[in-house]
């Protein structure tokens, strides 16, 4: 393996200008550098003016035969999300998947929609009369500011709203982005504890066959950052209930064609590292993993692996694909059976590219030792109750 290239960085961004920018698109303007595609160690300079080590890149270090047995267990994995916060980038209202449903309340990267029943009611009382809606308003004794209204939309909104027609939840767009492994107690749609994943206890054997695959990011983990590798492994093995076999991972973030907007990672271990590798079929341009504070972009490309301090801001540049690409790609097998009118974004290329991000959740840490052995093993299609 060639001798990698040690690069310092400065910040080309202050701390304000790049915050400002989460949940935005990241293109290559803000690469200060030729594109990083050899081996290459990445350093900045701190407020103190010490070195700090941003991310480790090495090439076509994973072999063909584990690349096969990580896309045959895991090319199925990455299901659709509406649940990935900033990552998934600024609310895209003529895309397929939004441009089906009435979205209200609409921020920079998240939203609300009405629910079925309230798009009936939305139907009905856009045919009233703006004297009518306020006088709904008025016996429905709805509060509002009138600064606050600024067309008869806005009234019949207010309507729909105390008449519990829009969700209640605000979500994100839908992309192709679904953990595996362990995770820690939620309640956001149910009370669950600290368990292996839905998707990891209903597709196990997949799950345990693709281990050979991370168990070799793992060690490149090891091997290239052994002190963060050691302080991870030692948190991880406090609840060996809750990680991945023989890795310092609890978890796996497999996303598809998923061109993420600026973020930083929720939830990973903050005195750990974000270990990434990609599988590939087909062609395609862009999908640079960028950091824009620090003016470096990395072409993380089938094969390669990338550790990276993903609790600085990173995002990916636009993937695309020039005529040749689609001339090739249009040859290519079929190998999912997406329905592009659903509007998952990224779903409806040829072209596959699976990110495989790997990490100790931080939370995993707080999980009791003792856990309902029912949610920690293959459990098949049915709900646990």
């Amino acid at each position: 393996m060639p001798r990698p290239r040690k690069i310092v960085v400065k910040k080309y961004l202050t701390d304000k200008e790049v915050d400002d920018l989460e949940g935005k698109w990241i293109d290559t303007s803000y690469m200060k550098l030729p594109v990083i595609d050899y081996n290459c160690d990445v350093y900045y300079k701190d407020d103190n003016g010490d070195d700090k080590l941003l991310l480790k890149f090495r090439k076509n270090c994973i072999s063909q035969s584990l690349l096969r047995n990580g896309w045959q267990s895991y090319k199925d994995l990455a299901k659709p999300s509406r649940g990935r916060g900033a990552s998934a980038g600024p609310i895209d209202k003529e895309g397929i998947y939004w441009k089906k449903r009435n979205i209200v309340n609409t921020g920079k990267w998240s939203t609300g929609y009405l629910t079925p029943e309230g798009n009936k009611m939305k139907e009905e009382y856009d045919l009233y009369e703006e004297e009518d809606l306020l006088k709904i308003i008025k016996d429905l004794d709805i509060k509002y500011k009138q600064e606050d209204i600024k067309s008869k939309e806005d009234l019949v909104y207010l309507i729909i709203k105390k008449k519990n027609g829009v969700s209640k939840m605000k979500v994100n767009n839908q992309v192709a982005s679904n953990p595996i492994g362990f995770y820690e107690s939620s309640k956001n749609f149910a009370e669950l504890p600290c368990r292996l994943t839905h998707f990891t206890r209903t597709n196990f054997k997949k799950y345990n066959d693709g281990l050979p695959f991370i168990q070799k990011i793992d060690s490149m983990f090891k091997k290239l950052i052994p002190e963060s590798y050691e302080n991870q492994l030692k948190r991880a093995d406090e609840k060996k209930h809750l990680k991945i076999p023989d890795t310092a991972f609890s978890t796996i973030t497999i996303n598809r064609n998923f061109r993420t907007a600026l973020h930083k990672d929720a939830g990973d271990f903050s005195g750990g590292f974000g270990n990434l590798t990609v599988i590939e079929r087909g062609k395609y341009h862009g999908g640079f993993t960028v950091f824009p504070q620090f003016g470096v972009g990395v072409d993380v490309r089938s094969g390669d692996f990338l550790a990276m301090d993903v609790h600085q801001w990173h995002s990916n540049t636009k993937i695309y694909e020039t005529e040749e690409d689609k001339y090739y790609n249009q040859k290519l097998d079929k190998v999912y059976n997406d329905n592009p009118e659903v509007g998952t974004v990224g779903l409806d290329k040829n072209y596959t590219r699976l990110t495989f991000v790997c990490y100790l959740r931080e939370k995993i840490l707080n999980c009791p030792n003792d856990i309902d052995p029912r949610f920690l093993k293959e459990s098949g299609h049915n709900k646990i109750k």
